[in-house]
């Protein structure tokens, strides 16, 4: 009777099964629609403090845009002080702060001479440190670790020339600087995430108009700094970014970081998203951008990844206004 009653019970154990993988939702980027518009920009920073979102920089000089998730809403705050366009911006301490930017115009685009900090809580901005002037560069990966700025890597001309290996180290709460080794591969026009103590540097390109060659020089290697030895490696070539690509977004999920959209000789932006394994040591697949994007940023909020604005295609345009949210 007992074995009866057990092979009565497994096909609707089975039903249940089957029906809980079904109803789950697949992973996917979806549109955030919300009232009010953002302004479209490219080359800008999309960062968050607190529970608000800031959308900011680009090509000219505008408006910071503000996204409160409670209300689904935009407004525009206040005006950033300076022309500021490719970086990567840094939440630190409720603050957003900016360092490894460019100001002006192609190809000669010049590095922003200090950090400028924007205090979301007063809307307010305010001058930083100045960086020193024999390590000026833009298009630079930079993130917060452990109560310091991490700069990394970039560009001193603009996209003429001049990509370096550089790594400094920004201390806020005394305004000083300290150079760290150099990086094995010099590269621009990228980001940088942290999991655990190894900060990973994927994609970007060595940008060289000087030589007709700006989107095609892309860095398929992977370099992970580790903060406990203070040293650099370069991962084995199996391990290279599957798509290599410049102007993409990185943000850390857990062990993994996401390296986002992106730019090449191809003429459409690129909407892969894909992730490194830091326990794997392997990259995975994760689904596409519903519009492929560049030159912007990503980042992690209640463990979901919002994108907003960028470049649907290589280059300058056309300038993106919608956010994704991968949920």
């Amino acid at each position: 009777m007992k074995k009866l009653v057990a092979f009565a019970i497994l096909p609707a154990l089975l039903v249940l099964i089957i029906a809980g993988f079904n109803g789950r939702k697949a992973a996917a980027w979806k549109i955030v629609t919300a009232s009010n518009e953002p302004a479209r920009r490219h080359e800008n920073a999309f960062m968050k403090a607190g529970d608000k979102f800031y959308l900011f920089g680009g090509r000219k000089k505008q408006s910071v845009d503000q996204y409160d998730p409670k209300t689904n809403s935009w407004k525009p705050v206040a005006e950033t002080p300076s022309e500021m366009h490719h970086f990567q911006a840094v939440e630190y301490k409720g603050e957003i702060y900016v360092l490894g930017a460019f100001m002006g115009d192609f190809p000669h685009e010049t590095p922003v001479p200090k950090i400028y900090i924007y205090n979301a809580a007063k809307d307010q901005w305010r001058e930083g440190a100045e960086i020193p002037e024999n390590r000026r560069r833009g298009a630079a990966g930079a993130i917060a670790y452990k109560d310091k700025i991490y700069m990394v890597c970039g560009i001193i001309d603009g996209h003429y020339d001049g990509h370096v290996t550089w790594m400094d180290e920004f201390d806020p709460a005394t305004g000083k600087w300290r150079t760290l080794p150099d990086a094995p591969n010099a590269r621009d026009h990228f980001q940088v995430a942290v999991a655990g103590d190894q900060l990973v540097v994927a994609g970007g390109r060595r940008s060289t108009h000087r030589t007709g060659h700006v989107l095609d020089l892309t860095i398929p290697e992977v370099d992970i700094f580790d903060f406990k030895t203070s040293s650099w490696k370069t991962l084995p070539a199996a391990q290279n970014i599957p798509t290599p690509r410049a102007g993409c977004t990185s943000v850390t999920q857990g062990n993994r970081v996401l390296v986002i959209g992106g730019e090449s000789p191809q003429k459409l932006a690129h909407n892969q998203t894909e992730a490194f394994n830091l326990k794997t040591n392997s990259w995975e697949k994760l689904p596409p951008l519903q519009t492929g994007r560049h030159g912007t940023q990503a980042f992690l909020y209640k463990n979901k990844v919002y994108i907003a604005a960028g470049s649907a295609n290589q280059g300058g345009g056309p300038e993106m206004n919608s956010m994704e949210v991968l949920e």
